[in-house]
């Protein structure tokens, strides 16, 4: 199985969706209250990875056997450049059952928030077909 940064990197949304434990809990940088399970954390990732572009990891802190890995990416939102963080917590099985991100600067956090409000819904759909 790759790693949570190769599949990823290889734009393989099944594997991750994989490392993801039932009870995970994702926090978004752009909406206060965090979202709870594995649907909704899947739908949340397969329609980031449409609004962002040129997404890159460019640095990975926590090594093999780590329970917590930071992966510092950088990408573009609406054209504009923003770097953040993927801070991952493994549970004892090796699954992903905290997943925060955090997002600079705040101009395109803003447009996150845009793009990833249009497509609310359809995550929310996606999500409890995927239930």
């Amino acid at each position: 199985m790759p790693s949570f940064r190769e599949a990823i990197d290889a734009r393989d949304l099944d594997a991750v969706e994989a490392m993801l434990a039932d009870d995970v809990v994702f926090r978004s940088p752009v909406a206060f209250k965090p979202y709870e399970g594995k649907a909704i954390t899947s739908a949340i990732l397969r329609a980031v990875i449409e609004v962002f572009e040129d997404f890159h990891y460019v640095r990975e802190i926590g090594g093999p056997g780590s329970v917590d890995h930071a992966l510092v990416f950088e990408a573009k939102v609406d054209g504009l450049a923003i770097t953040g963080c993927d801070f991952l917590h493994f549970d004892d099985d090796g699954k992903i059952i905290d997943f925060m991100v955090m997002v600079r600067p705040l101009r395109a956090a803003e447009a996150l928030a845009r793009e990833m409000g249009a497509r609310f819904e359809q995550i929310v759909s996606s999500a409890a077909a995927g239930e």
